[in-house]
């Protein structure tokens, strides 16, 4: 559904909105606010007063005037006025861009730079301009040559397509020396053929590139009232998934096309939209450094078409190593779009639908005023013919021979054509006895009637044509957007491939990214340690949980070095519902507790026991039994005891554990261990809960 945005302005001529560099003096001079006073009224903030003078006035002019396209002609100022330029040159031979571009400066005021640069990106489009020497590299992202070593002129769909004198609305230039278009009247749906980037004051744009013959069939469609869709399509090629699309109102995520060249390497042929070589490659070479793809070489043999060789690293699987390259570079991205158009003055929030069914509906508005203008032309051809043609066939011409002044001239003319005023098209005018007294007697000498007669059958046999066209102007449009389909539809094939992406598992491809050690003796902890031992191999999209001896816990990113100290009793991947099982020693007595970490704040330090606690046993597991082996100590009867696991609940990690014993460990384990002595007493413990 269109979308009206609040802004507080209407739209202007070109004339009468001020170059931004005007502002600076506006400012300077205008301290009324705007009521012929030389203070602002009742006391108001001469800088608020300002403000509520010219940036409105500002964002007018940036908001229409600069960034955001037409919905009528889809094009931006800059855009419409080098087109017009060129059309204004164009006789169908290349012109040399710097010649375009000083042409196109009298209608444009931000000088020559933004003017080459609109021009090469409008011509790198290809469907409007047509291009010869170095124009850049969409795929290289390669700048184009200077402006005076390229050329460009026309194509033939817009020569025919955009341009009519007689149907545009002229306005002065900036300086008023010179007319401009305030839109053209284009039949095609440039806005989303083209697309459009821009960014004004408190709103953008980005609407994304259509195909040509897509969209010509989906206006058929609409004009049949038929059901229709609307897909991008881009010039760099690529995968497309629109699953998210929501008719040009969501997001698209794209990706390269990589094509798999042997066991050991692969190519990436296409590119996504919105990127270059140069910027896949940097995407690829930081994956690398990092160690996410397994990709040990890159080539670059692109010219006329997408060609980055990578040569895979030893033992890597091609197919593994594509998903890594859709994960951790810019082979994959996405790409968001909110079209915001110029509709009747003012910025409008449309979706691609709603547009290209208004870019219809102007299509018939222009060829109903071509029609209607074609109309005119005939009836006025065929009135004039046939006027001539009494003239000459009935020899009125005789009827001036015995005048003697010009005014009784035109009378006898006009009066000897009143008895045929019943085969005219109209009433005759002082125009047409004047154009019939200009012709010469030669003319007249070599009239030919029935010549005349066939010339008027063919020009009524037009204007019946015409006038059925009218009738059926739905009609004429399919038969007109089909001839179109014909002429110019096999040069605008479909590039980028529309499917839907498998979803790729990051943590499941980087699983065995990092290897983490813990060196006992230093007391450091990472994935850069290199002594020490190896405690687990993970992802750098996981979470490491440590958990120190006396009772303290935290979840860190894998580092790359970390003092941990060497009282680290655990560190594991985070599992926050994973049951764990301790036993601790505080104040004296000892404690048996199971628990689940729960949710916790990065790099936040926690507790799972108390201040003076020291933990005995760590268990990421719920073990049957624990087997205990007390200190010796005087009149002490039991020295080993076994305790049953199995039915302790399961805690909060801040709670107190059940009761073991009041008195010290010496030994602890899960597991019957050797220095258990089955013929000792070794009597079941009891656990107590507070």
């Amino acid at each position: 559904m269109t979308k009206q945005l609040e802004f507080d302005f209407e739209a202007k001529p070109a004339a009468q909105i001020p170059d931004p560099t005007e502002l600076d003096e506006a400012i300077l001079t205008d301290r009324d606010g705007g009521d012929g006073s030389s203070a602002p009224p009742d006391g108001q903030d001469p800088l608020r007063a300002l403000m509520d003078q010219n940036f409105l006035q500002y964002a007018s002019y940036v908001i229409c005037e600069r960034a955001i396209p037409n919905l009528e002609d889809g094009l931006k100022p800059v855009q419409r006025r080098i087109l017009h330029a060129l059309w204004e040159k164009d006789d169908g031979r290349f012109i040399k861009v710097a010649n375009v571009v000083g042409h196109c400066m009298q209608y444009h005021p931000h000088g020559d730079a933004s003017i080459t640069d609109a021009l090469t990106t409008l011509t790198n489009k290809g469907a409007l301009i047509e291009g010869q020497g170095n124009f850049g590299n969409i795929f290289t992202g390669d700048r184009a040559a200077a402006s005076r070593y390229i050329e460009c002129r026309l194509t033939e769909l817009a020569r025919k397509e955009i341009f009519n004198k007689d149907l545009t609305k002229f306005v002065p230039s900036y300086d008023g020396r010179n007319q401009e278009p305030v839109t053209l009247p284009a039949k095609l749906p440039l806005l989303l053929m083209l697309g459009a980037d821009g960014i004004a004051v408190g709103l953008s744009t980005r609407i994304l590139p259509h195909n040509f013959r897509e969209l010509l069939e989906a206006q058929v469609a609409i004009l049949q009232k038929k059901p229709f869709s609307l897909l991008p399509d881009f010039p760099q090629g690529g995968l497309l998934d629109v699953s998210e699309y929501n008719k040009g109102n969501g997001r698209c995520r794209v990706r390269a096309r990589v094509e798999q060249k042997g066991s050991d390497k692969l190519a990436v042929v296409e590119l996504p939209y919105s990127t270059t070589t140069e910027s896949l490659i940097a995407s690829i070479e930081d994956a690398i450094r990092k160690k996410k793809v397994p990709v040990k070489a890159i080539d670059d043999f692109t010219a006329e078409k997408v060609n980055i060789e990578l040569t895979l690293a030893p033992d890597a699987k091609p197919a593994k190593a594509i998903k890594a390259l859709y994960a951790f570079t810019s082979c994959e991205s996405a790409v968001t779009c909110f079209p915001t158009v110029i509709h009747n003055g003012r910025p409008v929030g449309m979706d691609a639908e709603e547009i290209l069914k208004e870019n219809t509906s102007q299509l018939l508005k222009i060829l109903k005023q071509e029609l209607t203008l074609s109309r005119r032309r005939l009836l006025e051809d065929i009135h004039t013919k046939t006027l001539v043609r009494i003239f000459v066939e009935n020899r009125i011409y005789k009827n001036i021979e015995a005048c003697k002044t010009y005014q009784e001239v035109q009378t006898a003319v006009m009066e000897g054509l009143q008895p045929f005023a019943g085969q005219l098209e109209r009433p005759i005018t002082k125009q047409d006895i004047e154009m019939l007294l200009g012709i010469r007697i030669r003319r007249i000498s070599r009239f030919d009637l029935d010549r005349s007669r066939k010339e008027i059958e063919a020009l009524r046999a037009d204007l019946q044509k015409v006038e059925k066209q009218l009738e059926d102007l739905r009609g004429f449009a399919v038969h007109y957007l089909k001839g179109l389909l014909r002429a110019y539809g096999e040069d605008h094939p479909r590039r980028t491939q529309v499917t839907v992406f498998d979803s790729i598992e990051i943590k499941e491809l980087t699983a065995k990214e990092l290897e983490i050690h813990y060196d006992e003796k230093k007391g450091y902890l990472g994935h850069t340690v290199k002594e020490g031992q190896p405690l687990l191999q993970c992802s750098s999209y996981d979470r490491i949980l440590l958990v120190w001896d006396d009772g303290r816990y935290r979840v860190v990113q894998p580092p790359e070095t970390l003092f941990v100290d060497t009282n680290l009793v655990y560190s594991a991947k985070i599992d926050r519902d994973r049951v764990m099982t301790i036993v601790y020693q505080e104040y004296g007595n000892v404690y048996l507790k199971k628990f689940s970490f729960g949710g916790t704040i990065l790099n936040k330090e926690y507790r799972c026991a108390g201040k003076a606690s020291k933990i005995l046993l760590f268990a990421d597991d719920s073990p049957d039994e624990i087997y205990v082996k007390y200190k010796p100590a005087k009149r002490q009867r039991v020295h080993q005891q076994f305790f049953h696991a199995t039915d302790v609940a399961v805690k909060g990690v801040k709670a107190r554990g059940s009761l073991m014993a009041p008195k010290e460990i010496d030994k602890i384990s899960t597991r019957k261990p050797r220095w258990w002595k089955d013929g000792e007493k070794a009597p079941r413990g009891i656990l107590l809960d507070h």
